[in-house]
């Protein structure tokens, strides 16, 4: 056990203390003043503590364990998507959370993420490095990972669904994959976002109205006024431009902790989570965000680092799919805060408040500390 601690990396580990201050002090000043969420700040620190907890007992576990038994996880995290669906209460209009004892929330979508990866990289490393089939490899990985996304988006929850592919993509692209399949997978998805831009234009009207009937009407608004922002209601973009105004007020060097105008005067919805990263431009400015993104490159490189050192691909090809998962959170993230993204229910990863997002997030650290400490040369994939 102590020579498995021995190989934790001490650069990620300094990096998610300092994500942690950063969340802290980020959530007090986005909560501060509001009775409801008066506690936040020391909730992050607690889930901050049981997640380091957390990355040293999954880094005990040898991560080939998960790999062999990635059909039960992926029955589990199914079942729970359509038990969450079938129970759970409507709540941001999405019915994706479980109800816990204590005030606790969680989402089985989080957890399907890592469930995803860990069936990715099973699935791939049986190839041992073989160029990837379409039929036997693609086609089966692609059709196991249209279920949970499926599910997902009929919460709806179309924020876990986008990262959904974007984890199948990362993953896929490092696996050896002919370039003329990489070629007609990009046609098609990019021929889709046009398609789906032109019959969203063309039948406006209708899906307004469908989706207002079904009590839906605020995906309408996201996607209206991100695809049109010069026509969309002031309703429509109002959370882009608050965002974008309080950004750009924070200048190079912000307005100072606790002092941002936009936030305290409550223009910004949800500046403890979804949009915390507008508490970060607003109050410490372009400085103060180039910090937090250095904080995000040296995780990724880190990270990176220790897929290098693998000897084994599937260790390689989870680090890929969770690195894949990150990065696209925290563009996601920031690029909806700056007018560059639709407006998701995507957090950014480490920094917004969420038990169950943070929680999910150290267990992926830890993974990628388990590869690191059980790295076997001499073990093939099976």
């Amino acid at each position: 056990m102590f020579n498995k601690l021995k190989k934790l990396d001490i650069g990620i580990i300094l990096i998610l203390l300092a994500l942690m201050v950063v969340s802290t002090l980020l959530v007090h000043s986005a909560t501060y003043g509001n009775p409801g969420y008066a506690d936040y700040d020391v909730k992050t620190v607690l889930f901050f503590g049981l997640g380091f907890i957390v990355v040293i007992l999954v880094t005990m576990i040898d991560y080939r364990v998960f790999l062999k038994s990635w059909l039960f996880l992926y029955l589990l995290g199914n079942v729970l998507l359509v038990v969450v669906f079938l129970t759970a209460p409507v709540i941001n209009g999405a019915r994706a959370w479980f109800q816990l004892p204590g005030g606790l929330q969680f989402q089985p979508a989080e957890m399907v993420k890592i469930i995803l990866i860990i069936m990715t990289a099973h699935l791939m490393g049986k190839r041992q490095g073989d160029t990837l089939r379409a039929s036997k490899d693609l086609l089966v990985i692609a059709a196991l990972s249209f279920v949970p996304f499926m599910l997902v988006m009929i919460q709806p929850d179309l924020g876990n669904a986008i990262i959904y592919l974007v984890i199948l993509l990362g993953m896929l692209w490092i696996g050896n994959v002919k370039y003329s399949h990489v070629l007609l997978g990009l046609t098609i998805i990019i021929g889709g976002l046009f398609l789906f831009i032109f019959l969203f234009n063309t039948y406006n009207k209708p899906i307004h109205d469908y989706l207002y009937d079904h009590d839906k009407v605020h995906w309408y608004e996201r996607i209206n006024g991100f695809v049109n922002p010069g026509t969309a209601s002031e309703k429509e973009i109002y959370q882009a431009s608050k965002a974008k105004i309080a950004i750009g007020s924070g200048g190079l060097t912000g307005d100072g902790y606790m002092k941002g105008e936009s936030k305290n005067r409550k223009f910004i919805p949800y500046p403890y989570s979804d949009a915390i990263f507008v508490v970060i431009g607003e109050e410490f400015g372009f400085q103060g965000a180039a910090v937090v993104l250095m904080l995000y490159f040296l995780l990724i490189y880190r990270m990176i680092i220790i897929a290098f050192q693998c000897f084994d691909r599937r260790g390689s090809f989870i680090i890929v799919g969770i690195v894949s998962m990150f990065v696209f959170q925290v563009f996601q993230n920031i690029g909806m805060m700056i007018g560059l993204m639709p407006i998701t229910g995507i957090t950014l990863p480490f920094i917004s408040y969420g038990g169950t997002s943070l929680l999910l997030n150290m267990i992926c650290i830890g993974l990628v500390f388990s590869v690191k400490a059980h790295q076997e040369k001499y073990e093939m994939a099976t």
